[in-house]
């Protein structure tokens, strides 16, 4: 039974069309809704609206769905919509009259913004633990071939003498970097939406600190309008985190793949792909689809930021169309660090091929400098220089 039935029969186009994926996308928000309605069910005990025995009883029902979920006995169907509807059913259908009672005190667009927080708190973790991996094997790259210089580029024109320990370093401070912006956006989502309703908060008094703290967030949320105004705004935030990672990556896959076919870095055969008509061809597709699927990230943030703009306050069923691309967001991601880690873990450095690239041309700025030791003003310095390098 669908929460919102009335009695009355919905165009079975429209009724599809409404569902849309979230019967499919719910399936990794159902864990975490299972444990804020097992918290909810604590806060409506000391409501007084559960007994001892009800509350006893929904737990312990609650934990059985769990059971069911993580042994992959659960699954919601197009009919149930959303992962709140199975988890009301399945109280309903076990419990009876006490299942009806778990949707007291709450509507299905806090609960939907309260799992999906204790989702994105797991998911951004994980994220975090995997660019900390890539930090990890980027470092020993560095400890590896630091000391080998090669010719730096401006305009991809050889510049300025460098090292593969300042190179890689640059990656590693980028990340960095990226760590602090997740670790901001994770504090300002750790907020708990739950017991505000559908946006105008609940007539009836319920201890949301109660179940906030029971659910370990840091802060509760307490303008129920502003609950519903963040989702899509805090979710914008992540995704703008995101794109800030796989832009680091976008760039520096073009790197090594620059610097790979100038010979100076090579990667190993494990990471590369053939052609099925040159059979010299040794391929770098992986560094190419890292560099591609930033443009992919960057889009579904511009997506998010763009359906959130032009709402009045309260729900609206636009926000349902943000879990597709922040999932497949939090997926690819994850995906283009593991690719990342792979290739530093397979990749070394041919130190003749960039002992080669040392000529005089890219110390034409080291000679400046001789000059200016020497006394001579940097333009007058810089122009006798230039007058070396006009031929070539």
């Amino acid at each position: 039974m669908k929460l919102w039935d009335k009695g009355y029969d919905v165009d079975s186009f429209v009724e599809k069309f409404t569902t849309g994926d979230d019967y499919i996308l719910d399936m990794r928000i159902l864990p975490h809704d299972i444990k804020a309605s097992k918290v909810h069910a604590e806060v409506l005990h000391k409501a007084g609206i559960l007994s001892d025995e009800e509350l006893s009883k929904i737990k312990s029902a609650l934990d059985d769905l769990l059971k069911l979920y993580e042994d992959g006995k659960v699954k919601i169907r197009i009919e149930d919509e959303d992962c709140h509807t199975v988890i009301e059913n399945f109280l309903t259908e076990k419990l009876g009259e006490i299942g009806k009672k778990i949707h007291t005190a709450r509507s299905r667009n806090d609960q939907v913004l309260t799992a999906l927080r204790l989702y994105y708190r797991e998911i951004l973790t994980n994220i975090s633990e995997s660019v900390k991996s890539l930090i990890a094997s980027v470092r020993n790259f560095s400890k590896r071939y630091g000391k080998v210089q090669f010719s730096g580029f401006t305009h991809t024109r050889k510049a300025m003498p460098t090292d593969f320990k300042t190179w890689s370093k640059a990656l590693v401070d980028s990340l960095k970097d990226d760590l602090r912006f997740l670790k901001a956006v994770m504090d300002i989502t750790d907020q708990s939406p739950l017991g505000t309703g559908a946006g105008y908060g609940i007539p009836l008094d319920i201890d949301r600190e109660y179940s906030a703290k029971k659910l370990g967030f840091k802060k509760l949320q307490k303008n129920p309008i502003y609950a519903q105004n963040s989702r899509g705004k805090f979710e914008g935030m992540i995704m703008h985190t995101l794109s800030q990672i796989s832009l680091d990556l976008n760039r520096f896959s073009t790197d090594i793949i620059f610097l790979s076919f100038l010979k100076i870095l090579k990667l190993d055969v494990r990471i590369t792909t053939g052609s099925s008509i040159m059979p010299q061809k040794k391929n770098p597709d992986v560094l190419e689809l890292v560099r591609g699927y930033h443009h992919r990230v960057l889009s579904n943030e511009i997506f998010v930021m763009s359906i959130i703009s032009n709402m009045i306050m309260g729900y609206h069923r636009d926000y349902q169309l943000l879990k597709k691309v922040v999932f497949e967001t939090f997926d690819i991601l994850l995906d283009m660090i593991r690719a990342m880690d792979v290739v530093f873990k397979n990749m070394s450095v041919d130190k003749k091929a960039a002992s080669d690239m040392m000529d005089d041309e890219i110390f034409a700025t080291h000679r400046v400098y001789e000059l200016v030791r020497k006394g001579v003003p940097f333009r007058e310095a810089y122009k006798i220089v230039a007058e070396k390098f006009k031929e070539k």
